[in-house]
């Protein structure tokens, strides 16, 4: 009964969000309480959504001072000079800011921690995407490939959990699959190089050179391409003429010089744009960025507490005076209350089904259905179905519920449990997390990159198996586990 429940509850929310028959913030809230009560567990309802709300609380609070954080950092232009070079390399080929997204995203996600990754990879290459007109879906789906990949690391949450429960160290859980995770990583890299030409065909190659006027309306910066040349009045300047001046020049046919070109809001009665940061705030910027991410990386502090201080530190020393500050929690309210929100949500899902013991009971039911005729391939179906199931188990609930039974289950038909584990790690809550309604960092994936759940799930969900699928396939060629 309270299997079938659980089961139906995440069918529920999955079909009414990607369907957009309901908000994902009004699904995850309101279709666990329903199924709770329909379990006969209206008394304990408000038990229930409390403790999924406390649990994920330091996420939500994490989340709320990071995205005011990167954002403070966006708008001090800490990232411009990563984005001028992104541009400068790609020269306007979305194909070429695809695969830089994917490795970019490979190197950040060595941390392990796909939070973070999401943080920092969407602050620094949404600007590059809106600026090229590119598809957000390709950014949070080629993020979501690369951080899936790399949370196989042996401190990701998923390889601690797969040891922990079958007490096993990573000598026999992640280096047998070190392998596998290189096939994944190159599929990672083939999947954004196809996924970016699919891009490119759609928006056509962008020439590297264009027309003067081709400014930077965002930042207010000018492009770095080099002005065209009028048919009638006007003709370039020279070399000499734009370096004294600072700025592109102009002169007319009889030889006057005209004023220099303007970005927006530099003219007369407009809003005037603030001046860029000093260059020792843009260098103390990057150094608090640095030291944040190294204490992220070595867990000095817990990472809602280094939020919150790194934030303090930066609003401080970037936007001094009150009027300032409130204007930036202002300015970023909308994303702050977005992301948070979703976070919270997600909590009342977790904390029904968990206090329920619906988890529990699918867990059970899940493994009861897998025939002893099956039990010495089990490895191979467990990574095959790794992915998927990261849409129905938080990790808890299958590293520790579901993966102790299987690996018993492989060693009664004499199949090493380490097996089983390593099938796991490549796919449950590995490259299925960024796609799991069941973890609350999708949600900042999905919300700093602005694409809804169900968009998200539908565009790189094909991708992000194909990815299991891969690695799976290497496991079995290098040995990892046996056919």
């Amino acid at each position: 009964m309270l299997a079938a429940l659980g089961f139906a509850t995440i069918a529920v929310i999955l079909l009414a969000t990607m369907t957009k028959r309901a908000s994902v913030l009004v699904a995850l809230i309101l279709i666990p309480v329903l199924a709770a009560l329909i379990g006969g567990f209206a008394g304990d309802l408000g038990e229930l959504i409390l403790g999924g709300l406390s649990k994920v609380a330091p996420t939500g609070i994490m989340i709320a001072f990071a995205v005011l954080y990167f954002s403070l950092m966006v708008d001090a232009g800490l990232f411009d000079p990563l984005i001028r070079s992104l541009l400068r390399v790609a020269r306007g080929d979305p194909l070429r800011i695809t695969v830089a997204t994917a490795v970019l995203t490979l190197c950040v996600a060595l941390d392990g921690d796909g939070a973070s990754t999401f943080l920092i990879t969407v602050s620094a290459l949404l600007p590059v995407y809106k600026r090229l007109g590119m598809n957000p879906l390709v950014l949070s789906g080629v993020v979501c490939l690369g951080a899936g990949v790399m949370n196989m690391v042996p401190w990701g949450g998923p390889t601690v959990r797969a040891m922990a429960a079958l007490k096993l160290d990573s000598s026999e859980v992640f280096n047998p699959v070190l392998p596998a995770m290189g096939f994944g990583i190159a599929w990672v890299l083939v999947a954004s190089y196809l996924l970016g030409r699919r891009e490119r065909n759609r928006l056509g190659a962008l020439s590297p050179r264009g027309p003067a006027t081709d400014v930077r309306k965002d930042e207010g910066e000018w492009d770095d391409r080099e002005p065209a040349a009028s048919t009638t009045a006007m003709t370039t300047t020279t070399a000499a003429a734009a370096e004294s001046s600072g700025r592109p020049t102009t002169t007319t046919a009889d030889g006057h010089e005209r004023q220099p070109l303007r970005s927006p809001g530099d003219g007369p009665g407009t809003v005037r744009i603030p001046p860029l940061p000093r260059t020792w705030l843009n260098i103390f910027n990057l150094l608090l960025t640095v030291a944040l991410v190294v204490c992220l990386i070595q867990e000095v502090l817990p990472l809602p507490a280094l939020f919150v201080l790194g934030f303090a530190i930066a609003v401080l020393v970037n936007h001094p005076t009150w009027e300032q500050q409130q204007a930036l929690l202002d300015k970023h309210a909308k994303s702050v209350v977005l992301v948070t929100t979703m976070i919270f949500a997600a909590g009342v899902l977790t904390g029904v089904l968990s206090g329920t013991k619906m988890l529990d009971e699918m867990a059970e039911a899940l493994v009861s259905v897998v025939p002893d005729s099956f039990g010495s391939h089990l490895p191979v179906a467990v990574a095959v179905t790794s992915m998927p199931l990261s849409l129905l188990f938080t990790p808890d609930a299958y590293y520790f519920g579901v993966l102790p039974v299987l690996a018993e289950t492989a060693n009664g038909f004499g199949t090493d449990p380490a097996e089983v584990a390593r099938a796991a790690v490549l796919g449950q809550m590995t490259t299925g997390f960024p796609l799991s309604p069941l973890t609350a960092s999708t949600f900042i994936l999905v919300g700093m990159s602005g694409v809804s759940l169900g968009e998200h799930q539908r565009f790189i969900f094909r991708w992000a198996f194909a990815t299991t699928l891969v690695m799976t396939a290497g496991a079995l060629v290098t040995g990892a586990f046996s056919l």
